[in-house]
């Protein structure tokens, strides 16, 4: 008491200031916050590492940041919480006991995909096409952000989900909230990082790996959420944002940027994930002297756009890593960059151990509509047209389906998925757009959210705006009408469609996950959640969810149970038999 009583009469003024009012003006807490007298939480912390909480805050619990106080103010205020505590200063942090993570499990959803070939098809099959009208709500966990657009991994009995610069681990059976890692958005960014759009995070052994949204690469405590290490993934400071979910390949984590709308140097890197040293970085824009310049025949691109904001794929028989970019920058403004525009637009293909290209598809050379290759690169190994072949799929947004051969980049079919096409009359021989009008439709004919081929049907699941259609309406209502579709591989000929209701908005891409219980699950973008049969469309069952969806659905079985997980407006929903 004569401590707390001192530290009083030394310094009370800035925590009266800045914290009686959810603290109390005893330090002893009311309604709005804790008590801070001989608190276990700050007495564990060092004075740096409590300095430094008080400058960023944990606003998701309602702590704001304290970054607008000087240096001195903070260490001050910092000493002073340190009096109010006065065992701290003897107090050293017991390490955790180390945890022996097991082996990956056949249910288990491990990486952003379910699997690195980007395929979201899943083996389970204890729910099926006869008893998935009784599927239920198990649990609901809410969030305060109202757009996630998270996929949740899941091992171990824990699911590890993303929010604006948030990591979440929560218990699969329940929803409960087992730790969480925080940080205030950072401000002055742009674009969807702006927005804190976050699709995910990646595990390997102790560690799970999020992006920040000013694009650093942090590596947290599985089991606690502590932070390992932190290391910008860019070399120099441009509009880079983070977005994406991190791809884990061996002993790397593979990254890539947002931003391109605002101009950057994109690239693809890969981080060590024992320390965070950058392993190497291939960049999606060449510099003079580099292979593919002589495609931008204006100014040297120096921030000419090319995002990775998707998280790509990976064939680990082969060693080769798919990675899809996104528009040239200006998008819009063609007069000070004539040509192709390498390597915007593409999937490359690049060896995993050094970054190197391999080879790369261009999908709309000269881009003017902004109309990002950042869609799945699905990796097949089927029998196509007689011939066992290794495929990679893919439905652009400029409105055409693409079956590529992934072992050196030829074309074996290009085919619009829909009705009607305006800047294009077909792909060439050649593999490239026969022009007609480099502004005309679509734009966004297809977008980020998951896709799914089943080896049941041989069909390829995706959703799809027919955008060409129908009379603009001004943001953020598009034009035209969304449908989930099922497309023949061999001929790119639509076999079913499910039209979505009410108008497409912008932003509002969701996805679809295959299982081999025979369904299709799938987000409805104006609200609810569906499984539709996959030979037939027909809609099976239907949850209510009443909220815009942006997010695509997982499952996972812990025991024999199967389990389905999607993110809904700002809930994470549960389901299972």
């Amino acid at each position: 008491m004569i401590a707390v009583a001192l530290a009083f009469l030394l310094s009370p003024e800035l925590f009266h200031r800045h914290c009686a009012s959810c603290h109390g003006d005893d330090a002893r807490g009311t309604a709005k916050g804790p008590g801070l007298v001989a608190n276990p939480r700050v007495a564990a912390q060092s004075t740096e590492e409590l300095r430094s909480f008080l400058e960023r805050g944990n606003t998701a619990a309602g702590m704001p940041a304290f970054a607008d106080l000087s240096s001195a103010d903070l260490i001050s205020l910092t000493n002073y919480l340190r009096t109010l505590n006065p065992a701290a200063s003897s107090h050293h942090k017991i390490s955790p006991p180390k945890i022996t993570w097991r082996d990956p499990q056949p249910g288990d959803w491990l990486t952003y995909d379910g699997n690195t070939s980007a395929n979201r098809y899943s083996e389970l099959k204890q729910i099926t096409a006869a008893n998935v009208s009784n599927l239920k709500l198990k649990w609901i966990f809410p969030t305060p952000y109202f757009g996630l657009e998270t996929t949740p991994l899941a091992a171990d009995g824990v699911l590890y989900l993303t929010a604006p610069n948030q990591v979440l681990a929560l218990d699969t059976l329940t929803g409960a909230e087992l730790w969480k890692y925080s940080r205030p958005q950072t401000p002055g960014l742009k674009g969807d990082a702006k927005l804190g759009t976050n699709r995910g995070v990646a595990i390997l052994n102790e560690k799970v790996f999020f992006i920040t949204d000013n694009a650093h690469l942090i590596a947290l405590n599985r089991a606690n959420g502590d932070l390992f290490w932190e290391v910008p993934m860019a070399e120099e400071r441009q509009e880079y944002g983070g977005t994406m979910a991190p791809l884990i390949v061996d002993d790397k984590v593979i990254v890539g940027v947002a931003g391109a709308d605002q101009g950057i140097r994109g690239f693809v890197a890969a981080f060590k994930a024992s320390n965070g040293a950058l392993a190497w970085r291939h960049w999606t824009i060449p510099l003079h002297g580099e292979s593919g310049a002589d495609t931008w025949k204006g100014s040297e691109p120096l921030v000419g756009g090319g995002s990775t904001w998707l998280t790509g794929s990976y064939d680990s028989v082969t060693g080769v890593l798919y990675w899809p970019t996104g528009n040239p920058f200006p998008d819009s403004d063609d007069h000070d960059r004539p040509g192709d525009n390498l390597y915007t637009d593409s999937i490359l293909a690049l060896n995993a151990k050094n970054g190197e290209l391999l080879w790369h598809y261009q999908f709309t050379p000269h881009d003017v509509l902004d109309r990002d290759a950042t869609e799945p690169p699905v990796l097949v190994d089927a029998t196509y047209k007689g011939q066992p072949r290794k495929l990679l799929l893919h439905a652009d947004r400029n409105g055409f389906f693409y079956v590529i051969d992934r072992t050196n980049g030829e074309l074996l079919l290009a085919k619009p998925f829909l009705r009607r096409i305006d800047w294009a009359s077909s792909i060439g021989a050649n593999g490239r757009p026969v022009v007609v009008d480099p502004k005309g439709c679509p734009s966004d004919a297809a977008n980020w959210s998951s896709t799914a081929f089943s080896p049941l049907t041989g069909l390829y699941y995706f959703l799809a705006l027919e955008e060409c259609v129908g009379e603009p309406v001004g943001y953020p209502e598009q034009t035209g009408q969304r449908f989930l579709r099922a497309i023949d591989i061999e001929t790119g000929k639509i076999i079913w469609e499910v039209p979505q209701p009410g108008p497409a908005r912008a932003k509002t891409w969701t996805g679809v996950l295959a299982t081999a219980g025979g369904l299709i699950f799938y987000s409805k973008p104006n609200g609810g959640f569906d499984a539709v049969d996959q030979r037939t469309g027909q809609t099976l069952w239907h949850f209510p969810t009443n909220v815009r969806m942006k997010a695509p659905p997982i499952t996972f079985s812990v025991g024999e149970d199967q389990y389905v997980v999607v993110a809904a407006g700002p809930n994470i929903l549960c389901f299972a038999l």
